[in-house]
């Protein structure tokens, strides 16, 4: 990898407010890189998970500790007049309940105390076609799923000896071989949200003669926890039920399950609030860094920005420590200076 370009893009993505081009780097450098460079850049070869594992492991290895916790979760980048390939195609985004075309891209975040890092990424790809036979519309399939891709990202963590404690993951990843491969498979603990109709049995009799309820009709006061089995799952774990109120006045409840059953609800609801990081952490990579706003057109060159901008948000969270100050606000301070900039530029050609 030329870390010198890597460099330099990544910057320019972080300090660019428009589209984010091979181009507009090279004006930007009074072409000191030239456009045939950015370009090779981002053509050459496929960067990787591996990749950015090496670029940002010794940052983790001076933050990591026993009781941090590795955070999943998947986001879509809508790129509507793209093109459609493997990668850039259509996905099913939950927030919109619809298809929207675009890329699908699986992160995993190491959280330590109050500091994220991205240790391992997955760019979903569709590469098998076929005709769908209700519809006869032509559709893309995966090879693996996000649930085996989660699997396989917490196997590297491990076999990277990273240390951590906890697996948190929203109700779409809460699988069985999810469960096992955390908790048998690593020996690690998880907590994640459940939908309100997962089947539950409240004691290992219950769930060999398979008598099993909804966890929504279990007979939940204010702060009671239950232990209970899983219908498939042989082990227990601790569930939790959280209510609150959505910005819309509605009124939102949150089941967790925790495989560590010793711990009390207010650790487990404290522990499973980590898991916001990853929100603020993607909403970061597109307003941030350009995640969606450059015009790579093959399979090759969409990836390696995606990793691009992944890798700018490793930047902006090593500024943050250091500035203490959030992504957002140090992009404002950027942005207020260039205006400034701008600005006093202007009034030099009004006096010339």
């Amino acid at each position: 990898m030329d870390n010198k370009l890597l460099d330099l893009y990544t910057d320019y993505l972080i300090s660019t407010f428009g589209k984010a081009t091979a181009t507009g780097l090279a004006r930007m450098v009074d072409n000191d890189v030239s456009h045939d460079q950015v370009t090779r850049f981002l053509s050459e070869r496929v960067y990787t998970s591996k990749d950015l594992w090496l670029e940002i492991k010794p940052i983790v290895r001076k933050i990591e500790n026993d009781e941090a916790a590795l955070l999943f979760d998947d986001t879509i980048q809508g790129k509507p007049y793209t093109d459609e390939n493997e990668i850039m195609c259509w996905h099913y985004d939950h927030s919109k309940g619809r298809n929207v075309q675009g890329f699908n891209l699986l992160n995993c975040l190491y959280q330590a105390e109050d500091i994220s890092l991205p240790v391992a990424f997955e760019v979903i790809s569709k590469p098998v076609e076929y005709s769908d036979l209700k519809t006869k519309k032509r559709r893309r399939k995966s090879l693996v799923t996000k649930n085996e891709l989660l699997r396989q990202m917490v196997t590297v963590c491990v076999n990277n000896k990273l240390k951590f404690r906890f697996v948190l993951f929203d109700s779409w990843f809460a699988s069985l071989e999810n469960m096992l491969h955390i908790k048998k498979t690593h020996e690690k603990d998880f907590i994640c949200a459940l939908k309100s109709n997962r089947l539950v049995a409240l004691s290992e009799e219950d769930q060999a003669k398979k008598r099993f309820q909804r966890i929504d009709a279990l007979p939940w006061s204010e702060e009671n926890t239950f232990t209970v089995w899983l219908k498939d799952v042989p082990f227990s774990v601790k569930l939790v039920r959280q209510i609150f109120e959505n910005k819309d006045g509605s009124i939102g409840i949150l089941y967790l399950a925790c495989s560590d059953t010793t711990l009390e609800r207010d650790a487990i609801l404290a522990v499973y609030k980590k898991r916001w990081p990853i929100e603020v952490f993607h909403k970061s990579l597109k307003q941030n860094a350009a995640l969606g706003g450059a015009p790579v057109r093959t399979v090759k060159t969409q990836n390696n920005h995606i990793f691009a901008s992944l890798y700018a948000v490793f930047k902006l969270e090593c500024l943050k420590i250091k500035h203490r100050t959030n992504h957002f606000a140090l992009r404002s301070k950027i942005y207020l200076n260039a205006l400034k900039s701008a600005f006093q530029e202007l009034q030099l050609l009004k006096t010339a």
